[in-house]
C-alpha cells in the first residue's frame, strides 16, 4: 500500500439498499432511470463507485440478473465509465450462497460486494466457493469482501491461507455497528477492525479497506476512515441525515459533504479509473 497522502480516497455511493421503500422515503431511487439519474448527480459530487441494489416489482430486494443488466445499462448510458459499478450479492435472508454466486457468474459485473459469512459460512460448500473465486479471477471481477465484525477477519484470513480465496492483497469493507443496539454506528467502531491482530500480523492480506456506517454519524465515521487512510461508502442505504440534521434531497448531498471533508483532510479524490485499480485484488 502507498502512503496516506498518496492514496486517493474512494467515495462510493450506496443509493438505495435492500430494505427501504419509496413510500417511506420519497427521494429513494429505485427504478433503473432513477438510479441512473442519481448516479450522474453523485458522480458530479465526487463519487467514483456506485454500490448497486435492484428491486422486484413489489419493491423487494432482488438478485435478478435481468434487472441488474437493465440498471447497469441505464447507469452506463448516463455516466459512461465514470463510475465503477459494484453489484451487491446480499442475501437479506432470501438467497442462499449458491444463488448469490450464480448471479455473479451470470451477470459478470466489473465489481461485486460479498459478505464472507454469507457466501463462505463455516460448514458451507468450500469447494463451490473456491471454484467461484477462481471464476472471478479469470473473469477479472473485482470482489470486495464484507466483514461485519472483527471476528470475520479470522475467517477471511483462513480462506486466503488455505487458497480457497487465491492470491493476496484484497479490498475489504468494514461494516460499523451492524450488530449493535439500534444499529447506530460511531467512529470508534473502526478500532476493532483496525486493531485486529490478524491484519497486523499479515499486512499483505488487505490491499485497502472501506467502511460503511448506519445512522446520523455516517459522515463522522467516513471522515475517521478517510483520516486513517481508508475509503468510505455513503448513501441512503444506511443513512438519510446530513451533518446539520436536515434530510438530504438526494444521495449526492451526502457525497458532497464527504467530498469537502476529504479535501480538509488533505487527500485527493479517486476517480473511477483509480477506483478500478485500487479495488482489483492481487490475484
Amino acid at each position: 500500500m502507498t502512503g496516506y497522502a498518496e492514496t486517493p480516497a474512494i467515495l462510493a455511493v450506496a443509493p438505495n439498499g435492500a430494505r427501504k421503500l419509496p413510500t417511506d422515503y420519497p427521494n429513494l431511487p429505485i427504478t433503473p432511470a432513477e438510479l441512473a439519474h442519481e448516479a450522474r448527480l453523485c458522480r458530479d459530487a465526487g463519487a467514483s463507485v456506485i454500490h448497486l441494489h435492484v428491486r422486484d416489482d413489489n419493491g423487494g430486494h432482488s438478485l435478478d440478473t435481468g434487472r441488474y443488466r437493465e440498471a447497469m445499462a441505464e447507469i452506463r448510458h448516463a455516466v459512461g465509465n465514470e463510475l465503477l459499478i459494484q453489484v451487491t450479492s446480499e442475501a437479506v435472508g432470501i438467497y442462499e450462497a449458491d444463488q448469490q454466486m450464480a448471479m455473479v457468474c451470470d451477470v459478470v459485473p466489473e465489481a461485486v460486494s460479498l459478505a464472507i459469512r454469507e457466501v463462505a459460512p463455516k460448514g458451507g460448500n468450500e469447494r463451490a466457493f473456491a471454484d467461484f473465486c477462481a471464476f472471478m479471477r479469470e473473469a477479472d471481477i473485482r470482489p470486495q469482501f464484507i466483514l461485519y465484525e472483527p471476528e470475520d477477519i479470522a475467517r477471511f484470513a483462513d480462506l486466503v491461507a488455505r487458497g480457497i480465496i487465491p492470491g493476496a492483497g484484497f479490498p475489504l469493507l468494514y461494516v460499523l455497528g451492524r450488530y449493535t443496539v439500534g444499529q447506530k454506528s460511531c467512529p470508534a467502531d473502526l478500532l476493532g477492525f483496525l486493531a485486529s491482530p490478524v491484519v497486523r500480523e499479515q499486512p499483505d492480506l488487505v490491499s485497502n479497506w472501506m467502511m460503511c456506517a448506519f445512522g446520523r454519524f455516517e459522515n463522522a465515521c467516513a471522515m475517521a476512515a478517510i483520516a486513517l487512510g481508508g475509503h468510505a461508502r455513503i448513501g441512503f442505504e444506511n443513512n438519510m441525515t446530513l451533518i446539520d440534521g436536515e434530510t438530504p434531497p438526494n444521495n449526492a448531498a451526502l457525497i458532497d459533504q464527504a467530498r469537502k471533508g476529504v479535501a480538509m483532510l488533505g487527500r485527493r479524490l479517486a476517480n473511477a479509473d483509480i477506483a478500478r485499480k485500487l479495488l482489483r485484488p492481487d490475484w
